[in-house]
């Protein structure tokens, strides 16, 4: 997410909805690593990449749908094989999954405060759950640390 984090932390203070999709497997060869992040606001405006090109339209139209029907999170997995050498997919031959979720206003501001703290040169972390039930898939947590303890935010108990 490091990728994004400065266009995000501009939309997270302007109260600007917006999708993320992020990279949360690769098996084989895949232009990008896990965390790697994508996002998407409502006006259709795009910040990222997460497969250099060969998936970004699909994971365009996900983040759209899921700010479009409100569905939450929505996970996919994108390949390639002989049998579907047209479709969407990795020509690289790997595979990639992405998780898409929609971001909270509470999300917005636990991404806020992690930026703010890497911004000072602090050390933050944000964390994605990528497995479980929801409403906990995609649930974000945030970790800061002050010069003698860290500090979270989890947003949705577990």
């Amino acid at each position: 997410m490091l990728n994004i984090a400065d266009t995000l932390h501009t939309w997270c203070r302007e109260q600007r909805p917006f999708a993320l999709a992020t990279v949360t497997a690769v098996t084989g060869s895949a232009p990008l690593p896990v965390g790697t992040s994508r996002a998407v606001d409502q006006a259709g405006h795009v910040v990222g990449s997460i497969s250099g090109g060969c998936v970004e339209a699909a994971v365009h139209d996900l983040c759209r749908q899921v700010l479009d029907d409100q569905s939450g999170v929505r996970r996919e997995r994108f390949g390639y094989s002989d049998d579907d050498a047209f479709a969407i997919g990795l020509t690289c031959g790997g595979e990639l999954e992405v998780l898409v979720r929609s971001v909270t206003p509470a999300d917005r501001t636990h991404l806020r405060t992690a930026s703010t703290a890497a911004a000072q040169g602090r050390p933050a972390a944000v964390v994605q759950a990528v497995e479980g039930p929801e409403p906990s898939l995609g649930s974000l947590m945030v970790l800061t640390r002050t010069p003698t303890t860290w500090s979270g935010m989890w947003p949705v108990p577990l």
